[in-house]
C-alpha cells in the first residue's frame, strides 16, 4: 500500500476563483498565471479546469511544452520570454506568445530575422528593479520591434512591487508606465492577483491572475475564503503512530520540545522530504478528526510529531490535514515565517496527487 501522504486538487474550486477574478475585472481579459507547475497544484489537473481564461502565462519554454503535450492549444505567452538564440525556433513550434524584458532579446529577434509570434509584449521597469526595459527606451524598443516581419500587436506589461501592502508606490509605478506608453497604442496588462482586488484602476485591458485562482489570498491578515474564493489544494497525511510521553521528556531531533506535562504524541506521515517546511514552529496547527492538535517538536525528512492530548480519541490511521478545508494555507504560512506561495509549491514528487471527487 502506498504512502498515505497525499495533495487533493479540486478544478471547480480554480473554475469558481476564475469567475471570481472576472468579477473584480468585469471589463479585461483575463492572463492565468500557471507558472511552477500551476503553484504546485499540477498542470494537467489545473489548465483544463481555465478553458475560460484568455491566456495561460508561464516562466519557462519547458512550461509551456509541458502544457503543448497535454493536448491544450489555448494561447500562452512566455513571462520571462528567452534567454537564448536557439529558443525562438521553439517559440515558433510551440506558438507562443513573448515578453521581451531586455534590448538584448530585442536584437536575438533582429538577428532571427522575424519574430517567431504575431504578438509581442514589452515589459516595462517601473519600480520592481527585476525584469523589465526602462521606460525611457519604451519608445525606441516599440520601434524596432515593430519593423520585425511577422509583429502583428504591441502590447504592453509591467509588474507591481508592493500592490498588497503600498497603494501609493502602485500608483506611482501605474503613473511612470502611463507616461512611458503614452501614444504609442496596443493593449496594456498591469494587475497582478493583489491589485485585481484593490486597485481596479489598474485593471486595463488585461489583468494577470496568479495565486488568487488557486483559492489562496494576496493580502496579509486574509484568507481566500474571505475574499470569496474557493481553496483548490488540500494536504493530508495519516497517523502513524501514537505515544505516551511524560514531563520531562523531550520529543524530535535536538529535544527542541520539552514536554510539561503527560501527552499524547502522534506521528505523521509528511516531512520535509513531501514538502512541509522544516521551519515550522512548535504550535503549528494540524486537524485530526476535524480537531486542532498542534506541532511538537522539530519537523523531520519523513514525520512529524504532534500534541494530540486534546483530540478525542485518536487513532492510528486516522486523517491528519496540514492545509486545507477548515485550516487555511494562509495561517499555515505564518507558522513557517514564509508566505502560503512558497507552501504550495514546495510539495514533492513522492506526495501523491489526487482529483476531487
Amino acid at each position: 500500500m502506498p504512502r498515505n501522504t497525499q495533495v487533493t486538487i479540486d478544478p471547480e474550486a480554480i473554475r469558481h476563483n476564475l469567475g471570481q477574478v472576472k468579477a473584480w475585472a468585469p471589463d479585461a481579459k483575463v492572463m492565468a498565471v500557471v507558472k511552477a507547475d500551476a503553484y504546485g497544484h499540477r498542470l494537467d489537473l489545473c489548465v483544463p479546469a481555465l478553458k475560460q481564461a484568455d491566456l495561460l502565462a508561464v516562466a519557462t519554454l519547458e512550461e509551456a511544452r509541458a502544457i503543448r503535450r497535454l493536448g491544450i492549444d489555448q494561447g500562452i505567452v512566455l513571462l520571462e520570454g528567452v534567454s537564448h538564440f536557439s529558443d525562438l525556433a521553439m517559440v515558433e513550434e510551440l506558438g507562443l506568445e513573448l515578453v521581451v524584458h531586455h534590448t538584448s532579446q530585442i536584437d536575438a529577434l533582429e538577428q532571427f530575422g522575424r519574430s517567431p509570434t504575431h504578438r509581442i509584449w514589452i515589459k516595462l521597469n517601473t519600480g520592481m528593479n527585476r525584469l523589465g526595459l526602462k521606460p525611457a527606451d519604451a519608445r525606441a524598443s516599440h520601434q524596432r520591434l515593430s519593423a520585425l516581419v511577422g509583429v502583428e500587436d504591441i502590447h504592453w506589461m509591467s509588474h507591481f512591487a508592493s500592490s498588497e501592502s503600498d497603494p501609493q508606490q502602485t500608483k506611482a509605478q501605474m503613473q511612470l508606465f502611463d507616461a512611458a506608453v503614452a501614444g504609442l497604442g496596443g493593449a496594456e496588462c498591469l494587475a497582478n492577483s493583489a491589485a485585481i482586488i484593490q486597485s481596479p484602476e489598474t485593471h486595463r485591458a488585461w489583468v494577470r491572475a496568479g495565486v488568487v485562482l488557486y483559492g489562496i489570498s494576496p493580502l496579509a491578515g486574509q484568507t481566500g475564503a474571505s475574499l470569496g474564493l474557493r481553496e483548490a489544494m488540500h494536504v493530508e497525511a495519516e497517523l502513524i503512530a501514537i505515544n505516551q510521553v511524560m514531563p520531562g521528556e523531550r520529543i524530535g531531533y535536538g529535544g527542541r520540545f520539552m514536554v510539561d506535562q503527560p501527552m499524547v504524541i502522534g506521528v505523521v506521515s509528511i516531512g520535509y522530504g513531501d514538502g512541509y517546511p522544516r521551519a515550522m514552529r512548535d504550535g503549528a496547527p494540524v486537524l485530526v478528526k476535524g480537531q486542532r492538535a498542534s506541532l511538537a517538536g522539530r519537523v523531520s525528512m519523513d514525520m512529524i510529531t504532534v500534541n494530540l492530548t486534546e483530540v478525542d480519541d485518536p487513532q492510528i490511521g486516522d486523517a491528519v490535514t496540514l492545509w486545507g478545508p477548515g485550516l487555511p494555507v494562509e495561517e499555515i504560512a505564518q507558522w513557517a515565517d514564509t508566505i502560503p506561495y512558497e507552501l504550495v509549491c514546495r510539495m514533492t514528487r513522492r506526495v501523491r496527487y489526487n482529483i476531487a471527487p
